[in-house]
């Protein structure tokens, strides 16, 4: 293309732009005017609903009327509620489309057309003046998934129609920013590299970045897979396995904005402050943020009051101490072997004996009294079709109970107990009695006749009253001690009527167990078994409105979490986002272990080799560690290389971290993360830096973190990304156990632009199997903290 053709070329790109910018304001004019005419009605609406409601309610008729009159008004309200919402919502989009109106273009020529369509693509679809034709198409669409598959060439993608083929001519991808085209160029199959290149050459965010426009083609098989009940994607630190996750989720909301909402769509996240980190994206994408919860939360959700509950990360700060004792290495062998499918399928087998026999009832009493034994209860479940599930012959017992207390209603009104609490009763309660009885028309106060009705009535409310909390644990199945049944599972009774494997240790895990359950106390790695073998053996309580589940850091995750949740979300499709390299937990298992023994036939695994987070340097000083780490691709993003710092004592560590620190800042780094193994480390770090740093500690209990420096206990920094990471101490004594790799990797791998390592006597041997050339390594009295390497 002559240099004139390409200066006509980017004026008429310029044109375009400033077209498009022009009608996006002139709707948002519109618009405005809308919204505020919609506010001002519904204000109105508010101000003047009674004036506009007929209320009558002496007669029947009349109150019928009344009572339409009210619900037209409602709907009438709600209606102009809807407008005005659905409104303020399109402009709130075109408010941020007129910086940026579209990213990217296609022109496609379908097979058996003369003409070829030009296609720009944006964060949401843009029609002209007069609403026939599209000046921007949501990315969402379906033609626009063409912009991420294919390079110029044969091209296609699916309708609800059918498949449309045709041929690719031009490719092309834009910088706009504050409604002025600041660059485009033509590109190939790999789509974003350039705008990846600006994109990622920026400081860290403390919210997770929406990137629509630089997604791959890995990438966009995640978002746009609805075939399969299971989409597993096992990808590496930094590949864009979460953004493209909730990018899903607003494809899906787009896709199925007729039959989908946000409401019926849940992450589980690693932790509270991952919450507030991914927060933004989908507003930014223009849908409402779905429900987001820890497995924590969930478990929380599902107990009682009466335990209490461990979490995930005083566990992990268990696991992570030093100098453990017997009894910690038992708990250690424990909390293996109840993550396993072994132990699961010990609950199953245990299950299948308490429909024969061992269920503990509760005996039910009223007033002090046992009038239901726990033997009648036990005697008339062992009774019922055994072909049932256990809770569908619980639910029997309920009934079968519930018919008991009817008949003990009736033999308990004429006891004179009832009589000495009608007299405790409201004046309230008396006049509602009184007018019951007018509505029966024969009521004439008169006659002894209508004296005993009233007390008559008086006495079935009193015990009706007093019945009533009864009647409602007997429908919650109350009658069931389900700790005590559990706490059955660990006698030796029944463990050697088990045909499962145990670990070595077993009756000693076993009496420890017990000892937890007898105080009301469920470790991290019990309370996922005792939920499920509660809502086993009482029912599940499906949540059958739930469509769609995402869960983030996957690999954390034992065989009994993953049971527990497609029990209660049966009708879900679930989307599984994890690195095995990052599974930091005791308990984590191997992916193939998930795939072949967890999930049903229709799933589909997707691999992200590509690392976009981290510069070149630092992917390869990080993939080095890991015992597949040459199958993770750097994006060839140059940078400064890794450094190790070796220091004899914590003084000195403390003083170059500072330095450290200072540089960093100097250099523009607006988010710098000091990563401790555990919170213990990390209050010491803060205690050692805040006298000459502003330095926050963040803790399991943040939920939100700004610009500046953090120390972070590295399992809270799970899925952020920061400019720089300084890891406080890298040395061989705090990190030697083999699964302690996992966990330096992943504190390494939070680093976009640069990382330190600090080490407190000779660094860890995961920094032996490194190459020497792809990192500088200094002692102390060498450290050239402001070395431009």
């Amino acid at each position: 293309m002559t240099e004139e053709n390409q200066d006509r070329e980017w004026q008429e790109e310029k044109n375009r732009v400033h077209l498009v910018v022009d009608e996006i304001k002139r709707k948002i004019n519109i618009l405005r005017s809308r919204v505020s005419q919609l506010k001002d009605n519904v204000l109105d609406i508010r101000r003047e609903f009674w004036d506009d409601v007929t209320v009558n309610i002496e007669e029947l008729d009349d109150r019928i009327e009344t009572e339409a009159s009210i619900k037209q008004q409602q709907e009438f309200l709600s209606e102009r509620e809807r407008s005005h919402g659905k409104a303020s919502e399109q402009l709130e989009t075109l408010d941020k489309l007129k910086h940026s109106p579209y990213f990217g273009r296609i022109d496609f020529q379908q097979d058996g057309e003369d003409t070829e369509q030009q296609i720009y693509i944006g964060l949401a679809s843009v029609m002209d003046e007069n609403d026939e034709h599209f000046l921007v198409y949501d990315w969402r669409a379906p033609i626009a998934s063409m912009y991420y598959d294919f390079p110029p060439g044969p091209a296609n993608y699916d309708t609800v129609q059918g498949n449309i083929s045709g041929e690719i001519n031009v490719k092309r991808q834009y910088l706009i920013r504050d409604g002025e085209l600041k660059g485009m160029f033509d590109t190939g199959l790999t789509i974003g590299d350039h705008l990846l290149q600006s994109v990622l050459g920026n400081q860290a965010s403390t919210k997770m970045k929406s990137i629509v426009a630089t997604i791959q083609r890995e990438q966009n098989r995640i978002i746009r897979n609805e075939k399969h009940k299971v989409l597993m994607v096992q990808g590496v630190a930094g590949s864009g396995k979460t953004s493209a996750a909730l990018q899903r989720v607003a494809y899906l909301l787009y896709r199925y904005r007729e039959t989908l909402t946000s409401e019926q769509m849940v992450l589980f996240s690693p932790n509270p402050l991952f919450n507030s980190y991914v927060s933004t994206v989908l507003p930014d994408l223009g849908e409402d943020n779905m429900q987001q919860m820890t497995f924590y939360q969930f478990l929380d959700s599902q107990l009682s009051e009466q335990f209490q509950l461990e979490t995930p990360f005083e566990q992990m700060e268990f696991y992570l101490q030093q100098n453990r004792s017997e009894k910690d290495s038992l708990r250690e062998q424990a909390m293996h072997y109840k993550a396993s499918f072994s132990f699961q399928q010990m609950i199953d087998q245990y299950l299948d004996q308490l429909a024969e026999s061992g269920i503990s009832f509760r005996g039910i009493t009223f007033r002090g009294q046992m009038i239901i034994p726990k033997k009648a209860i036990a005697q008339y479940f062992y009774k019922t079709e055994r072909t049932l599930s256990i809770p569908d012959r619980l639910e029997q017992v309920s009934n079968w109970i519930l018919y008991q207390l009817k008949k003990l209603e009736k033999v308990e009104r004429e006891k004179d107990w009832v009589l000495e609490e009608t007299e405790l009763l409201d004046k309230a309660d008396y006049m509602d009695v009184y007018h019951t009885l007018q509505e029966e028309h024969d009521f004439s106060e008169d006659t002894f006749h209508d004296y005993e009705r009233e007390e008559a009535l008086l006495r079935k409310r009193v015990v009706n009253w007093r019945l009533r909390p009864l009647r409602a644990k007997v429908k919650q199945l109350a009658f069931v001690d389900v700790l005590k049944t559990y706490r059955q599972l660990f006698s030796q009774r029944i463990h050697q009527d088990l045909a499962v494997e145990m670990p070595d240790r077993w009756q000693e895990i076993s009496q420890m167990t017990d000892e937890y359950l007898a105080q009301k106390y469920l470790t991290w790695e019990d309370a996922p078994a005792y939920i499920y073998f509660e809502k086993s053996l009482l029912g599940f309580d499906a949540q059958r409105t739930i469509q769609h589940v995402f869960i983030d850091e996957a690999q954390d995750y034992t065989p009994m979490q993953f049971e527990l949740m497609k029990k209660m979300y049966p009708v879900s499709r679930f989307t599984m986002l994890g690195d095995i390299n990052q599974g930091i937990y005791a308990h984590s298992v191997a992916e193939e272990t998930i795939l072949s023994d967890q999930l049903p036939d229709e799933h589909e695994r997707i691999v992200l080799t590509r690392s976009y987070r981290s510069t070149r340097p630092i992917v390869e000083f990080t993939k080095s560690m890991m015992p597949d780490g040459d199958l993770i691709q750097p994006f060839e993003r140059e940078g400064n290389l890794p450094i190790v710092m070796e220091v004899e004592q914590p003084e000195m560590a403390k003083e170059k971290v500072i330095e450290q620190i200072n540089h960093y800042q100097e250099q523009g780094h607006e988010t710098i993360a000091i990563i401790g193994k555990t919170i213990k480390e990390c209050r010491l770090i803060h205690q050692y830096l805040s006298d000459s740093v502003n330095v926050e500690l963040m803790s399991e209990s943040a939920h939100t973190f700004g610009k500046g420096v953090v120390v972070i206990p590295v399992y809270l920094a799970k899925g952020i990304e920061f400019d720089a990471v300084i890891l406080f101490n890298a040395s061989r004594e705090n990190y030697q156990h083999e699964l302690e790799r996992n966990l330096f990797y992943t504190a390494c791998t939070r680093a976009m632009h640069d990382l330190a390592l600090f080490s407190i006597g000779t660094p860890s041997h995961f920094v032996d199997d490194i190459p020497n050339d792809l990192y500088r390594h200094y002692k102390m009295h060498e450290i050239p903290v402001k070395s431009s390497e």
